[in-house]
C-alpha cells in the first residue's frame, strides 16, 4: 500500500511539474511572441483556466506527500519525503503571496482595461514562476529519490 501511495504521489507531483515547466518554457514564450492583444488575452485565459485547477493540484500534491511521510515515518528515505513536502509548502506559500495576486489581476484584463504596466507585471510573474518551478522540480527529485 505504501508503494502505491508513493507512486501515486510521484505521478501527481510529476505531472504538475511538467505542466508548470511547460507554462514557463513553452506556453509563455509562445504567447510572448504574439502581438500584445493576443499575448495578453492568452495569458488572461491561461490564468483563468490554470488558476482554477492549480490550487487543488498544489494542495493535493502536498497532502499526498504529507500522508506518505507519515505512513513511512520509520523507513529509510522518509527524510527526503519530508524535505520534498517542505519544498511543496514553499511553493504553495510562494503561490499565495507572490503569484496569485498578479494572476488574479491579469486574468481580468482585456485589451481595453489592462494597465499600462501589464507587461512588467507579467514579467514579474514569470520571474517568480521560474523560481517556483525550480522549487517543485527539487521537490519532485527528492520524492523520486525517496522511492528508490
Amino acid at each position: 500500500m505504501l508503494s502505491a501511495l508513493a507512486v501515486c504521489t510521484i505521478v501527481v507531483v510529476g505531472v504538475m511539474v511538467g505542466v508548470e515547466f511547460s507554462v514557463a518554457f513553452v506556453i509563455n514564450p509562445i504567447l510572448n511572441g504574439l502581438p500584445d492583444d493576443s499575448n495578453q488575452q492568452g495569458r488572461a485565459h491561461g490564468g483563468r483556466m490554470l488558476g482554477a485547477l492549480m490550487p487543488f493540484w498544489y494542495i493535493g500534491s502536498l497532502v499526498l506527500s504529507a500522508i506518505w511521510a507519515i505512513a513511512a515515518w520509520d523507513r529509510p528515505g522518509t527524510g527526503l519525503v519530508v524535505i520534498g513536502a517542505g519544498l511543496l509548502v514553499v511553493s504553495v506559500v510562494m503561490s499565495i503571496l507572490l503569484l496569485v495576486p498578479i494572476n488574479n489581476r491579469g486574468k481580468t484584463w482585456t485589451p481595453e482595461n489592462r494597465p499600462a504596466d501589464w507587461k512588467e507585471q507579467m514579467n514579474r510573474w514569470d520571474r517568480y514562476h521560474y523560481v517556483r518551478v525550480a522549487v517543485i522540480i527539487a521537490a519532485f527529485a527528492l520524492l523520486v529519490a525517496a522511492l528508490v
